[in-house]
């Protein structure tokens, strides 16, 4: 076996291990990726060294990694953010970066590494940080928009420096000349791209598509990717730059989200690779050694960057929560400061003592990111003694609100979904009471009269003071699953017995709700399936009352234990149809005790669809099922037969 090929599997090896090893513990992949790289690499076991095709790889990751960033990118987006984006991620990355550039200088640092050394610790990490706010349904809320205004001004300002590190290998007075031709490059590259490129990429794709080739259409996609990024190489400029405008091209094309699902395993592969090589460049003796050093460099990095980044985002926001929350957020650095570092040394920009320094304390900062954002409402309350006041206010008003209700529904989100609802529970005369956490829904929902708070409905005290002890349902209309499960959770400890409704967009999800204790799950896209087919058959000339009988078959097989479950409805008018009906066996009733197949219902003409029992999964009628007081039976028949049939039972 060849040495190279030696190296591989090791590497490979070594990758799935770890990456097992951290996914099981909630952790990205990078740190995985990181960790095979430290103890397979020289500074440890020694088993694999950097090699020119290990280094040639791992360019590729990074790439591909400016290609997805470029896919993502979009203009009505930045539109739409600008103020957010420009005044406080710009000023964030400036404050940043030209800290770090003075504190350089005074530690005698060459202003060149300065300069590479502060934009790369400006950058926080996208994909962690926006994958968290995610998790925790945070994206919408006001902390949410601070954060993603500073990442995305973080990820435009990762353009330039691409441009200027290779252009800053230069000496004496060619320096100034160099940099200006390349910042010139860059602007002529990326007028050029925007002006003409995006009309010959759209018709170039269309091309390549109508041949229906999808080996055709992958190839496409890597030549391109490629082809521009080795045109900017030979200009003088970062192969990376021309990844990422060969994927700002793409993304204004209708063929953004086919390119970047089929990219998709090649950035990953290859960017892992590059993390590993990060590894090897991690000595983990000298770390050890000089511990104290690196846990205090780390704590320094997170510390300085969370108060200029509070100091950038009191110009967007005068809410100091919201302010706090935003420099948590992003006080560690990401991964696109490991790509910085890893082309200034490359260029020969950074020093080598400098890159040894820094990049304990980069993986540091962002390993510690996941523990320091989910106790991030812990140390705030702790640092900030006027959140509980708030906080309790909250609480009051929410109690304020609810207090009286009775047999009310409680509704967790106030977005288009919860407020149709609303409209349609008021016009019946149902009393509820809304939660949302967007403060424009509350503020406009509020000013007209109606029952909404501003409270977390994934807080158990929230839940409590809406009432829930008295209330008849509760429905989750967000579609977000973990922030719904982490409400059912929350509902489930506090009523056992509650009737919960949960909105999901597909039918992924919905074991893992109903196994959570949801009552029933409505999927978007059954009920748009429905209405299409519904639709599409009255086109087709199909009679009106066949398409309702259709409808209501269709949403019966999906909806058959919900309806059960609260009495049911039939949309035939004949008042001797078979219908569903819910009945509920006190403890004294014969069927208590007996099973399906014993408890007289044979040649009755019902059928037992279902038994509901406690909050979980409906149980499946089976012959030798036992009933059970409490248990509450969807029965289905005539109107006769299920007289009839609650006498055998009850």
């Amino acid at each position: 076996m060849t040495p190279g090929l030696l190296s591989v599997l090791l590497l490979l090896a070594g990758a799935v291990l770890a990456v097992v090893a951290v996914r099981t513990m909630r952790l990205p992949a990078l740190f995985g990726y990181v960790l095979v790289g430290v103890v397979l690499g020289p500074n440890a076991l020694g088993w694999v060294q950097p090699s020119h095709q290990t280094e040639t790889l791992a360019e590729f990751g990074i790439v591909f990694l400016m290609f997805t960033l470029g896919l993502e990118f979009s203009l009505p987006r930045l539109r739409a953010m600008r103020g957010l984006v420009f005044g406080v991620g710009g000023l964030q990355v400036f404050l940043t970066s030209g800290l770090v550039l003075l504190t350089g200088l005074a530690l005698g640092l060459d202003w060149r590494s300065g300069l590479v050394l502060g934009g790369a610790l400006a950058m926080s990490s996208t994909a962690m940080v926006g994958k968290l706010l995610v998790e925790r349904s945070e994206l919408e809320t006001l902390h949410g928009r601070l954060v993603m205004g500073v990442l995305l001004f973080q990820d435009l300002a990762v353009v330039p420096l691409l441009i200027v590190i290779p252009a800053l290998a230069g000496q004496g007075t060619d320096l100034v000349q160099t940099l200006g031709l390349a910042v010139l490059k860059g602007v002529a590259a990326l007028a050029l791209i925007i002006g003409l490129g995006q009309q010959v990429m759209r018709r170039w794709f269309h091309l390549v598509a109508r041949k229906q080739s999808e080996e055709l259409f992958m190839l496409n996609v890597l030549l391109t990717t490629l082809a521009l990024a080795a045109l900017t190489a030979a200009a003088g400029l970062s192969a990376a730059l021309g990844a990422f405008l060969a994927g700002m091209l793409i993304s204004e094309t209708e063929y953004r989200y086919q390119v970047e699902a089929d990219i998709r395993p090649f950035r990953d592969v290859l960017l892992g690779l590059f993390f590993v090589t990060v590894g090897m460049h991690l000595n983990v003796l000298g770390v050890l050694a000089e511990w104290q050093d690196v846990l205090l460099l780390t704590v320094l990095l997170m510390t300085v960057k969370a108060m200029l980044a509070m100091l950038a985002a009191r110009f967007g926001s005068k809410d100091r929560m919201a302010v706090m929350r935003t420099g948590i957020y992003v006080a560690q650095a990401g991964e696109f400061a490991l790509v910085l570092l890893s082309l200034a040394e490359e260029a020969g920009v950074l020093q080598a003592r400098v890159m040894a320094e820094a990049l304990p304390a980069v993986i540091l900062s962002m390993l510690a990111t996941p523990l320091l954002i989910e106790q991030s409402p812990r140390l705030l309350r702790r640092f900030n003694g006027g959140e509980w006041m708030n906080q309790a206010l909250q609480l009051t008003q929410i109690a304020m609100r609810s207090m009286g209700a009775e047999q009310h529904v409680v509704i967790c989100g106030y977005g288009r979904t919860g407020q149709q609802l609303a409209r349609v529970l008021s016009r019946d005369g149902v009393g509820f009471i809304a939660l949302d956490t967007d403060p424009k829904h509350v503020q406009s929902a509020a000013a007209t009269g109606e029952t909404v708070a501003f409270g977390d409905a994934a807080r158990r005290e929230v839940l409590q003071a809406a009432g829930i002890q008295r209330a008849r349902a509760l429905v989750i209309t967000f579609a977000e699953t973990q922030a719904a499960l982490a409400v059912l959770a929350q509902a489930h400890a506090l009523r056992p017995d509650l009737p919960v409704l949960v909105r999901t967009r597909d039918e992924a999800d919905i074991d893992r709700l109903r196994a959570a204790g949801a009552t029933e799950v409505v999927a978007e896209v059954l009920e748009a399936s429905v209405m299409l087919a519904s639709q599409t058959l009255m086109l087709a000339g199909v009679p009106l009352n066949r398409v309702l009988r259709e409808i209501r078959e269709m949403r019966e097989q999906r909806y058959e234990l919900f309806r059960g479950f609260f009495h049911g409805i039939t949309d035939d008018d004949d008042g001797n149809a078979p219908r569903l009906q819910a009945l509920q066996l006190p403890p004294v009733a014969r069927a208590v005790g007996r099973s399906l197949a014993t408890c007289g219902l044979d040649g009755s003409g019902v059928v037992i669809k279902s038994v509901r029992r406690g909050p979980g999964p409906a149980l499946v009628a089976e012959p030798d099922l036992r009933f059970e007081a409490g248990d509450t039976l969807v029965l289905l028949g005539t109107p006769e037969q299920l007289a009839a049939a609650e006498l055998v039972l009850i």
